[in-house]
Parts: C-alpha cells; structure tokens; sequence
C-alpha cells in the first residue's frame, strides 16, 4: 500500500514537471516581437521566458557589425568604434555642397546661362549695342546674375561652399570682362561674325559654365582647368 502511495506521488511530480517543461517551452517560443538597435539596419527575433526577454548575441553582433569573442567562461562582444567609419563616406559628406548654397548657385547658374544666351542672340544678330535696347538688356542681365552671385555667397557656409563659389564668381569675372569687350568691340565695329566660334576665351567660358553646371547639380565640390 506504501508502495504503490509513493508510485502515485513520483507519477504525479513527473506530470507536474512535465507541465512546467512544457509552460517554459512554450513561454520562450518568438513572440512575434522584432528587435533592433537605432542606427543600424536589420533586426533580431525577441525570445520571452519566465517573464524576462531574450536576444541571441549571434545576431546582436550582426546587426550593430561587432564580433564575438570567448575567453574561457566570458563571452565579449565587441562593437566597432564610433569613430571607425567609413573614409570614402566621410570624404563624400565632406565634399557635398550645404543645401541653402547649392540652391542658390544653381540660381546663380540660371542667371548666367539667360545672360549668356541673351549676349549670342546680339552678337549673331548684330544688334547694337552702344545705346538703345540691346545695351540696356545687357546690362540687366548682368546685374541679375551678379545679385544671384551675391546672394549664393551669403547662404555659403562650408569649406566646400566656399570652394564652388569660388569658382562661381571665376566664370562671372571671365563672363563679365567678355561682355565688356565685346560690347567696346561692337561699338567700335570690330565684332565679327565668328567671334564667338572662335574666341578662345568666350569657348573657356562656355566650357567652364557646362561643368559649373554639372557640377552644382551632383551637390558635391571638383575642380576643372576651364574654371582656373
């Protein structure tokens, strides 16, 4: 009868355990929680179990691209140092133009293309220049396009800013001493036909706003003999 007392009792402890195994089974199964680490991509599955949360440090260390090390009963994880980034990214955010600049110099870019344009309709057209409309349209023109220069040089603020506008004011200077001349030149009768096709100078200044604006519009700082 004692026997088959403590029978009972073993069978019935058994059952028991077997319930708890199977409760704390059930219980660390994935809860449908997905965990990450601001900053970085990618995630990992939550494990839950006796009322605390679990993530494998595997795919920790994947996420945050750290590794892992293990030194007799300690396991390290090591992240990637903050500092440790990227160089050719780092180069690139350095060489971007800020975003108030590069907006005013593809202004500025506009300005000096309506200019130059209205400059090639009179010189093929041979209209007047010393007096009368063409004059005063050049010389609108060119006040647009100095005050866009301006107003690029108040939004510049980086190093690159500063570099690109450089070169912006280098293609008003060069495109403002050829406006110059070529308004004393037709004045004086001494344009001709071809003056443009072959100046060498009007064709740096034409070389040098078709990379201006190439540039201005990938957002990021170079450099080009034709702007020199």
């Amino acid at each position: 009868m004692i026997r088959n007392t403590k029978r009972g009792t073993l069978v019935l402890m058994a059952l028991l355990m077997l319930v708890a195994m199977a409760q704390a089974q059930a219980q660390a199964q994935p809860q449908g929680v997905a965990f990450s680490v601001q900053g970085y991509p990618g995630q990992a599955t939550v494990f839950q179990a006796q009322g605390r949360t679990f993530v494998d440090l595997q795919e920790l260390a994947r996420i945050t691209n750290g590794s892992l090390s293990f030194e007799g009963h300690r396991i390290i994880l090591t992240l990637p140092r903050a500092d440790a980034s990227d160089p050719t990214g780092d180069a690139a955010a350095k060489a971007s133009f800020s975003r108030p600049f590069n907006r005013a110099a593809i202004e500025a870019m506009a300005a000096m293309r309506e200019w130059g344009g209205m400059l090639l309709v009179i010189a093929q057209n041979g209209y007047p220049v010393e007096t009368g409309m063409a004059g005063n349209t050049i010389q609108a023109y060119q006040a647009r396009t100095a005050e866009s220069i301006a107003l690029a040089s108040t939004a510049a603020s980086t190093e690159s800013d500063y570099r690109g506008l450089e070169l912006l004011r280098n293609e008003f200077n060069y495109a403002q001493a050829w406006a110059d001349s070529f308004v004393k030149d037709r004045a004086s009768m001494k344009m001709s036909e071809r003056r443009i096709k072959d100046d060498e100078d009007a064709q740096k200044i034409l070389r040098c706003g078709q990379f201006l604006a190439q540039m201005f519009a990938s957002g990021t700082v170079q450099d080009d003999v034709a702007c020199r």
